[in-house]
């Protein structure tokens, strides 16, 4: 049980220690303001000379740097919610919106055999005057031969199977959703709920690696072959790319403890957004497989008062034909019906989640299928009498 009162003591006792922290981040951020402002006044070729010390400098310039702003401002300013949502209505009109979430019920070691699940849902607005949606799943259970591993690295039943497969099955339903919208006028705007840069995947062995990165690469050739707009919304990112780009210039060491969202933060008002930006981002995961990272711009989107700008990412074939603003708007327009985040990714996400009470009603699912194909199941005893003792 925990004592408040020895709590609020052990907080007292390093109180120093949290001032000193916040005075330190305060002084960094501030330092990384003045940079970001003075790197906007130069010229993009002496940008990119400087950035070539290093084959990785966080993240490089686009053709938007010439316009030497260090924020670019969002136009449209409204006296009330009615007017934005009318705005956004307006934006929309016509235009199908599409967002692809995912879910999973990951092994459990208290289950023998293991079984685990992926469930993937999407979200297709159209926007038109009827009103017309598609919601859908994907729904796969994963048997234990699918969810084996090496024992001596993963133990017998790893999760990285299910977290794999729920990321493939993330790409190839949009992969699907784009090709079927090939042609179509206006071209739909595509969400991914989440990053195309795979640092994540930098501590997996080589081969499970490589299976992140084709699968995000075939989904932006996927993108550029049938010229669909896509967009990886990553909401409160803690990406360093900008402030790893200012320390190159400068000719420091990485901080380590400053975000692009947080020094970005103040000099957004609602709708701003920063130039585009390639990535540069120096992980184990570019130089073994690949230079796909400069094929991704990315930019931060203010889209709430009150929170960090949001980071999007984009394939470089729609800045490079003129589809960013468009797409921006669209983005823009999301989040205004959604109250700050992208109504499609929250519906989505609504569609696909899977709460604890599901993972309960699976479990029973399955027990009653292995009963009746005579199937031994066992459970361990230990989480039902820790259950009891905490109730």
């Amino acid at each position: 049980m925990l004592d408040l009162r020895r709590v609020a003591q052990a907080l007292a006792a390093k109180r120093h220690l949290f001032t000193g922290y916040s005075e330190t981040q305060a002084s960094l951020l501030e330092h990384y303001r003045r940079l970001w402002l003075e790197t906007s006044a130069l010229p993009r070729e002496t940008l990119e000379s400087r950035l070539q010390v290093t084959p990785f400098p966080g993240a490089r310039p686009t053709a938007e740097h010439d316009r030497h702003e260090p924020v670019i401002p969002f136009g449209q300013r409204w006296r009330n919610h009615e007017e934005a949502r009318a705005w956004a209505r307006d934006v929309l009109l016509g235009v199908t919106t599409i967002a692809v979430d995912g879910s999973q019920i990951s092994p459990s070691t208290d289950l023998d055999p293991p079984v685990g699940a992926v469930q993937v849902g999407w979200f297709v607005n159209r926007h038109d005057p009827a009103g017309s949606y598609v919601k859908d799943i994907y729904f796969e259970v994963l048997a234990p031969p699918e969810l084996a591993g090496d024992k001596e690295e993963d133990g017998d039943y790893p999760d990285w199977q299910v977290n794999w497969r729920r990321f493939q099955g993330e790409c190839l339903r949009l992969e699907t959703h784009m090709r079927e919208h090939q042609g179509a006028d206006p071209a739909p705007v595509c969400f991914f709920d989440g990053s195309l840069i795979v640092s994540f995947a930098q501590h997996m062995r080589p081969e499970r690696q490589a299976l992140y990165v084709q699968a995000v690469t075939r989904l932006l050739a996927v993108s550029a072959e049938c010229r669909v707009p896509l967009v990886a919304y990553v909401d409160a990112s803690r990406a360093a790319d900008l402030v790893a780009a200012l320390d190159t210039l400068e000719g420091r060491s990485p901080s380590g403890h400053i975000s692009d969202g947080a020094f970005l933060r103040p000099l957004l008002q609602w709708g701003d957004r920063t130039p585009a930006w390639t990535c540069a981002r120096d992980d184990l995961v570019q130089p073994r497989e690949g230079k796909y990272y400069e094929q991704v711009v990315f930019v931060y989107l203010k889209t709430s008062a009150d929170n960090l700008p949001v980071r999007l990412e984009f394939p470089r074939w729609m800045l490079e034909e003129g589809q960013l603003e468009r797409t921006l708007d669209v983005v823009r327009a999301e989040c205004v019906i959604g109250n700050g985040y992208p109504y499609a990714i929250e519906t989505a996400d609504a569609v696909s989640v899977i709460t604890m009470e599901d993972r309960e009603r699976f479990y029973a699912a399955f027990e009653r299928f292995a009963n009746g194909e005579g199937l031994p199941v066992r459970f361990r005893r230990k989480t039902g009498s820790k259950g009891a003792r905490r109730s």
